[in-house]
């Protein structure tokens, strides 16, 4: 009996000891409960562990396919911003082109013929040529009208021509030369459609 008695201070100093260290932890994850109690909190807190990482692991696969579409959507700007960067000069600069190709429209023949025009008149040709070049160096293209069906995304119907000769929605006359800019459209061509005849 006295040995009991002199375990029970330690028994009670250690069992104090425990509670001073449970403290804090949650009532699931204490060990006191019976064992197939304490099994289905451990099952319990394992599945939800198992769900929080499956949710974080969804979590990162969407930022990271955000981030690669954010990545792709920025690439792509810049390369437009590179291949179209010149679309306003270029628009302007048709005017240009224009009335050199009225201006060499409008020559006579016999002033082609005379020796001191056929210099100048040979000038502007070659300057017309060059501008041409570069066009084409920047991806500048003329778009193909005369003789074509009607495109409204690059062709302008400016009026309708009675016409037996082709079909109804063919171009018969381009009034203004109309260009592409790589893919896009700088400026429709204005054209002349056929249509039945009344």
């Amino acid at each position: 009996m006295t040995d009991e008695n002199n375990n029970e201070p330690q028994k009670k100093a250690v069992d104090d000891e425990v509670l001073r260290e449970m403290e804090g932890v949650p009532e699931h994850l204490r060990g006191d409960t019976d064992e197939d109690s304490e099994e289905s909190s451990l099952d319990d807190a394992l599945g939800k562990l198992k769900g929080d990482l499956e949710t974080a692991m969804q979590d990162v696969l969407y930022a990271r396919a955000e981030t690669q579409n954010v990545r792709r959507r920025l690439e792509k700007d810049v390369q437009d911003a590179r291949n179209y960067a010149a679309t306003n000069f270029a628009r302007d600069i048709l005017s240009v082109a224009d009335n050199l190709a009225r201006a060499l429209d409008h020559v006579p023949d016999e002033l082609r013929e005379h020796e001191k025009a056929k210099n100048f008149i040979s000038g502007i040709e070659a300057t017309q040529r060059e501008l041409e070049k570069v066009f084409a160096g920047n991806g500048i293209t003329r778009i193909a009208a005369k003789g074509m069906p009607l495109d409204p995304n690059q062709h302008q119907a400016m009026m309708e021509v009675p016409s037996d000769e082709v079909e109804p929605g063919t171009i018969v006359q381009e009034m203004q030369a109309g260009y592409m800019i790589k893919d896009r459209l700088l400026r429709p061509a204005m054209v002349g459609v056929a249509k039945k005849p009344d």
